[in-house]
């Protein structure tokens, strides 16, 4: 319990970094870490295809779609095969996925991802044909083929199988070619910043070291934050023919980030993440903990020779009860994580003890921060 509570502190410590006063500005981002252009972003594709040459692994003949898929495709190359009559266990209809990239051109690979559709045990060592990936406007904007890879694999028979992983997913690296250029466009005029988490000060901050760095003193600004969540910019005149160029260099402007304290709680594994801005109130913790045992030992009953009786198992509880003496920690005002971790550590509290005492900090208002449990 101590090791878990000495690892607990050593992350969180880790985490908050050293102390610093309050007046020391927060460390700088560079502004391309903190947003994205509008309409510059991924676009999803969805197409449906065939893996071939699996051993044995799959679809089976009551999945009818993949049989008739597969006569289509036959029919194509001019053989023509009622698809009642096929049973093949070498073919897997599969969902293919791939996103494709702000600005792809045509010629360019993407990585395609091969997800089975019917009851194929496995896709391992399959080779995924000719597949047409669409996009929402039901255009073709890349074609997919190439041997499937998977992070998984089953073996035995039967009843005695092993399973590692997800063998029915698979993906197939610069599996698709690109033949479409990507629907994206870089704004001539005003470049939109849309906010990787939403947040006033921090958009205001934005705008000001636009404004800074690329308006004369006088000038009229060309940034302005329209919420916590969007920054509006003018393209200025001197960029009006490369906007491109613009926006590489407001890419590498640093923004002090403002973010606000939290705590986040996972009870399924006991992991706790605290920022360094989180503070405690003036408070008293008092922890201790009570263990009831009920332990239950079954003992033979063997009655004396010929007494008529018979041979009974006869069970015998014990209850034990043990309670630790309470320890308290107090914490005075401004109290820091790193101190509230500490003063966990001293006093023996393991990471699901920490998890209690965090919400019940934060229940009893003592907490400076958003708690969140996920």
């Amino acid at each position: 319990m101590k090791s878990n509570c000495r690892l607990l502190a050593a992350m969180a410590c880790t985490l908050a970094g050293p102390l610093r006063p309050a007046e020391d500005a927060p460390p700088a981002t560079r502004l391309k870490d903190l947003v994205t252009l509008e309409g510059v972003r991924d676009n999803q594709l969805l197409g449906y295809g065939l893996v071939v040459g699996l051993a044995g692994t799959g679809d089976r003949q009551q999945t009818m779609f993949s049989t008739r898929s597969l006569a289509n495709l036959l029919q194509r190359m001019g053989v023509v095969v009622d698809p009642t009559a096929m049973q093949v266990k070498n073919t897997a209809a599969v969902m293919v996925t791939a996103n494709l990239p702000p600005f792809a051109q045509p010629g360019m690979r993407i990585d395609v991802t091969t997800s089975s559709m019917g009851d194929a045990q496995n896709l391992q060592g399959g080779l995924l044909v000719m597949t047409a990936l669409h996009g929402v406007d039901g255009e073709i904007y890349a074609m997919a083929q190439g041997a499937v890879v998977t992070g998984g694999f089953v073996a035995g028979k039967g009843g005695t199988t092993q399973t590692v992983n997800h063998p029915t997913v698979g993906k197939v690296p610069n599996g698709a070619i690109i033949e479409k250029v990507a629907p994206s466009r870089l704004p001539q005029a005003v470049v939109k910043l849309q906010l990787h988490q939403a947040d006033f000060i921090t958009a205001s901050r934005i705008a000001k070291a636009v404004n800074s760095h690329f308006v004369a003193a006088g000038a009229a600004t060309l940034a302005h934050a329209e919420n916590a969540g969007l920054v509006t910019v003018n393209v200025p005149a001197a960029f009006a023919a490369s906007a491109t160029d613009f926006v590489a260099e407001m890419e590498t402007l640093t923004i002090a980030v403002d973010r606000g304290a939290r705590v986040i709680v996972n009870e399924r594994t006991g992991t706790i993440v605290l920022g360094k801005d989180v503070r405690i109130g003036p408070v008293a913790i008092l922890q201790g903990n009570l263990t009831v045992e009920i332990k239950t030992t079954f003992e033979v009953s063997q009655p004396a020779p010929l007494s008529g009786g018979s041979t009974q198992v006869v069970p015998d509880t014990a209850v034990g009860v043990k309670q630790e003496k309470a320890r308290n920690v107090v914490l005075k005002q401004g109290a820091t994580v790193e101190e509230l971790v500490r003063a966990l550590t001293a006093i023996g509290a393991s990471a699901r003890d920490v998890i209690a005492i965090l919400q019940s900090l934060h229940a009893a208002g003592a907490l400076d921060a958003s708690l969140e449990v996920i």
